[in-house]
C-alpha cells in the first residue's frame, strides 16, 4: 500500500478577482476561498534572468485531498496556494492516487534574491 500524505502545512487558496479600474482595463485583487491542509514536496528549480535581476524559480508538488470538479474547494490553474509570505502559482492539477482521494497541484513559487 502506497504511503499517505503528511498534510501537515495549512495553505490559503486564493483566486483572482478582476474588477474595472474605469481606464478601460482591470485591477486583479485575490479573494481567500478556504484553508487546504497540504503536503508540499519540493520538484527541481532554476535560475533565469528577469528584467531587472536573477530570478529563482522552484517547483513544487502540492498534495491535497480531493474535492470535486465545480467544488470551490478543488484548486485549479492561475489560483495560488499562499503560506504567509510565500506564493505557490498552480500551474496544473491532476489526480494524485486510483481512489481519487487526494490531487497533485503542479506549482511554482518565484523568488528574487
Amino acid at each position: 500500500m502506497a504511503e499517505l500524505p503528511n498534510l501537515s502545512r495549512a495553505l490559503a487558496l486564493e483566486t483572482p478577482l478582476r474588477t474595472p479600474d474605469g481606464a478601460g482595463g482591470y485591477d486583479e485583487v485575490w479573494q481567500v476561498l478556504g484553508t487546504l491542509w497540504a503536503e508540499v514536496i519540493a520538484a527541481g528549480g532554476r535560475q533565469r534572468t528577469g528584467a531587472a535581476t536573477a530570478v529563482s524559480d522552484v517547483g513544487y508538488r502540492v498534495i491535497v485531498r480531493a474535492a470535486p470538479p465545480g467544488d470551490e474547494r478543488r484548486p485549479r490553474p492561475e489560483q495560488r496556494f499562499r503560506e504567509g509570505a510565500r506564493v505557490f502559482n498552480i500551474l496544473a492539477v491532476a489526480e494524485d492516487d486510483p481512489t481519487g482521494r487526494y490531487l497533485t497541484c503542479y506549482a511554482n513559487e518565484e523568488l528574487v534574491p
